[in-house]
C-alpha cells in the first residue's frame, strides 16, 4: 500500500491519535473508520431530501407497496 503525508495541525491529529488508541486502531484505520461515518450520514442525508422531495401521490403509492409487502401471506 502506497502511504502519504498530510498536513494537518498537530493539536488534531495528536486528538486524532487519542481517539484511535482509545478504540485499539492505528491511526489509517481510524481515518477509514471516521470517513465511512461521513459517508453513511451523507446517504442518510441524501434520503431526508429524498423523502422532503416525494409528492404527496408518490408517499401514498409508496405506503400501498409496502403495506402490501408487511401484509403478504408468507406461509
Amino acid at each position: 500500500m502506497t502511504s502519504t503525508t498530510i498536513k494537518v495541525p498537530s493539536a488534531t491529529r495528536d486528538r486524532l491519535k487519542v481517539h484511535a488508541a482509545r478504540r485499539g486502531e492505528t491511526l489509517a484505520a481510524h481515518i477509514e473508520r471516521l470517513l465511512d461515518l461521513a459517508d453513511r450520514e451523507d446517504r442518510f442525508e441524501q434520503l431526508r431530501e429524498a423523502i422532503v422531495a416525494t409528492s404527496s401521490g408518490g408517499q401514498v403509492a409508496y405506503e400501498r407497496e409496502r403495506d402490501a409487502w408487511l401484509d403478504a401471506d408468507l406461509t
